[in-house]
């Protein structure tokens, strides 16, 4: 579809199920007819699949991203007022869960380039209550985590990877060895939102790990705390990926490669496209990570972000600010320990960034068109 006969979108999901439709109709019409909705034998057939291509001894499959991040640090045993840390620059999530459960959020500043953890500040934030951390892996690609693993070695943290907008990305050791970002902390976890990379057509979430203790009390507290029906050993909590979900998985997973490998394509046209303009800076590419452009995120500088957003969508072209709010400066963060101005790099590109769509179905007339736009107004 070109730009004069599809509405251009953010992520185009309508575009790229009719690439793969009959493959996702006999997905759903086979569950349909089996009517083994809860825990069939597609979520099995999944976690097993997801294992396999994650290099990941353990998946268990949940019913949502943000699940996946609280029933990680319930099977690590976390306890009230211990403190984790995280970023400042994420979607809410990541520090939900930590309130939720009655932990402490302690926010560090990220880079400014790659918009994950700065390790120098992990270190700093470091106090004798830190249990653990949560690098997200933001847009597309891997936290450092080589130099992160052997800092939580040293003061005994446990990490988990917000691995929900990074999923198929590699992540590269010093060795050279190569594994896939999510696989690497005690835990990680995704989530399959539709317009992740690997999405399903409603919510859905996973946790992967390679240590089998851990394996086993997650996939306890996920499901009510009970291996044994009728028997809790652990205070858990019910958090299912459906059948449904599980089969369309199932075969986006098949495509997984294939669609981040449309998404650098597209990415590298932006870049491409804005090299060396004085007012727009293009993501930086970890030297340790692939990056599979979850999101295309430009920083700008000296650019009224709001009128372009404006002169953008008067031509069709959506463009989003993720994330216009840091998180110590949301209401239901604010801590006296944090103000405005002590995080400048989050607080810059809370500031400064807009993202263009990214998806599997944007073909060059549409980036040109996209891209046209934007230097029409930022010159």
């Amino acid at each position: 579809m070109t730009t004069a006969t599809r509405k251009i979108q953010m992520v185009d999901l309508a575009g790229q199920y009719e690439r793969i439709k009959p493959e996702i109709d006999n997905a759903i019409a086979s569950v349909l007819q089996s009517a083994a909705f809860i825990n069939g034998p597609e979520v099995k057939s999944f976690q097993a699949e997801l294992e396999k291509y994650l290099g990941s001894k353990h998946v268990i499959p949940c019913a949502n991203g943000t699940d996946a991040l609280q029933i990680a640090m319930m099977a690590l045993g976390l306890k009230h007022g211990d403190e984790v840390i995280t970023s400042n620059f994420t979607f809410v999530a990541t520090a939900e869960v930590i309130g939720l459960l009655g932990l402490t959020p302690v926010l560090v500043d990220v880079y400014p380039g790659t918009y994950t953890l700065n390790i120098e500040a992990i270190e700093k934030a470091i106090t004798p209550k830190t249990k653990a951390i949560v690098p997200v892996h933001l847009f597309g690609q891997c936290a450092e985590m080589e130099e992160l693993m052997v800092l939580a070695k040293k003061h005994n943290l446990y990490v988990i990877e917000d691995n929900a907008q990074a999923i198929g990305a590699d992540y590269k050791y010093s060795n050279g060895k190569t594994v896939k970002g999510g696989t690497i902390g005690h835990f990680g976890t995704t989530s399959f939102f539709p317009s992740k990379n690997l999405g399903g057509y409603g919510d859905g979430g996973a946790l992967f790990t390679n240590d089998d203790e851990l394996a086993k009390k997650a996939r306890s507290i996920a499901n009510h705390g009970s291996t044994v029906q009728y028997y809790h050993d652990d205070i858990g909590v019910n958090s299912r990926l459906d059948s449904i979900q599980a089969a369309i998985l199932r075969i986006k997973l098949q495509h997984l490669d294939e669609y981040c490998v449309a998404r650098q394509k597209a990415a590298a046209y932006y870049d491409r496209t804005f090299a060396n303009h004085s007012k727009i800076k293009t993501p930086e590419r970890s030297k340790h990570s692939t990056h599979v452009f979850h999101q295309y995120t430009l920083v700008l500088n000296n650019v009224d972000r709001v009128k372009l957003r404006e002169h953008l969508a008067a031509k069709g072209i959506p463009a989003m600010i993720y994330y216009p709010v840091p998180l110590h400066l949301q209401k239901a963060y604010r801590d006296p320990r944090y103000k405005e101005g002590d995080f400048p790099v989050t607080e810059m590109l809370c500031a400064s960034v807009i993202s263009l769509p990214i998806h599997t179905e944007l073909d060059e007339e549409t980036l040109k068109f996209i891209t046209d736009s934007v230097l029409e107004f930022v010159k």
